[in-house]
């Protein structure tokens, strides 16, 4: 694949924030025409959202939107009103993510725009769902990590909630409605059928916790928060170098034998009560404890060199900057170079895909309000 292959659909975003937005992004990048809907003169919340700015462009509306297009509708008026209905009875797919019932009292929920347009792929996000007591509440990213459990479990133990350091579940929603919608389009290849693809962040959450899920359903046991460790696992987590942190990925015993030869600690290598992942969990603050005594007396860069050396899994615990600045960001080729009518050097992510060496990558700047080609 060379092309991209959604390049003949196309997409009406009647969405704002980050889910919906972060669905129309990936469609987009995959080579869909976007048209965002948005309201007249103040546009998609997250314009406003910063800092960080570039240019006075808001970074999260410029990732979340770059390749689109938009049109500034007032869903109160008929005129316009007219002008989305003939954009959602030509599109191949429509994404919905406003506050329950906003477009359905307009004419533009699931079975109105169906009516027009049997063929369509209609995507829904909502903040809990479709059913229960809650289907009718908005939902916000950090108001789901609160809910679904998601802040129980991350953090250090006896802290308080953390919320986890980007939009995990609205970009989850995001990527689990574009692949709803395109397992949708191959079903429509098919029988010539639309669907009604819905998703939400609650239901995200859920997913994200799997095996916290099962595990208190066979135990009966709650998870809690452990910080950068794994309840499973020892070691699993980031310990404390002379000058920095570095995360230790031992995860089978043999690890564990080349990690305690690595770091010339053999009491620990050799110690029965440690000889296995189990005994090692129910140990876990004496292994913790030794291992944070040991990796204290070097530095971040010769502890990854010597771990790295004896084949056990390591990593340095980056900031942004150093992220950006290395090779292997450079290498794998995400960051791409986007035109942009103010900003000589700006820069956006592509997908983490590839295709038979292409990647799916932004094919220009974020709209200004009402950038909009035409029909």
């Amino acid at each position: 694949m060379r092309e991209p292959p959604l390049s003949d659909i196309t997409v009406v975003e009647l969405c704002q924030n980050v889910a919906g937005p972060y669905a129309g992004l990936i469609l987009a990048q995959l080579g869909a025409r976007v048209i965002k809907v948005e309201r007249p003169g103040e546009g998609d919340d997250t314009r406003a959202w910063g800092p960080p700015f570039w240019n006075n462009e808001s970074a999260i509306f410029a990732v979340m939107n770059a390749g689109k297009e938009s049109i500034a509708l007032d869903l109160d008026d008929d005129a316009d009103r007219a002008s989305l209905r003939a954009l959602t009875s030509a599109a191949d797919v429509v994404l919905a993510a406003w506050r329950p019932g906003t477009l359905e009292r307009r004419g533009f929920g699931y079975e109105d725009v169906v009516r027009d347009n049997p063929s369509v792929v209609y995507g829904s996000i909502s903040g809990f769902g479709t059913a229960g007591p809650l289907a009718g509440q908005p939902g916000y990213d950090p108001l789901i990590q609160a809910f679904s459990g998601l802040m129980s479990v991350t953090g250090e133990p006896g802290g308080g909630p953390v919320r986890a350091g980007t939009s995990v579940m609205d970009m989850g929603t995001g990527m689990w409605t574009a692949l709803g919608v395109l397992a949708a389009l191959r079903h429509r290849s098919r029988s010539g059928e639309g669907t009604h693809v819905t998703g939400s962040l609650f239901e995200t959450g859920l997913a994200w916790l799997p095996y916290q899920l099962v595990g208190y359903l066979a135990t009966g046991e709650s998870p809690h928060r452990m910080g950068s460790g794994l309840a499973m696992l020892v070691p699993y987590q980031a310990f404390p170098t002379a000058d920095g942190w570095l995360v230790v990925a031992a995860g089978n015993d043999t690890l564990w034998r080349r990690l305690c030869e690595a770091i010339d600690r053999p009491d620990l290598g050799g110690d029965e009560d440690l000889a296995t992942n189990p005994r090692r969990v129910a140990n876990r603050d004496r292994v913790v404890a030794e291992l944070t005594k040991t990796l204290q007396e070097g530095s971040t860069e010769e502890w990854q060199r010597t771990l790295k050396g004896a084949g056990v899994p390591c990593s340095p615990v980056q900031n942004v900057s150093e992220v950006a600045a290395h090779p292997q960001t450079a290498a794998v080729d995400m960051l791409t170079r986007v035109p942009h009518p103010d900003i000589e050097d700006f820069t956006l992510p592509g997908l983490p895909l590839n295709f038979d060496g292409w990647r799916p990558r932004p094919t220009g700047p974020p709209p200004g309000l009402g950038d909009f080609a035409g029909s």
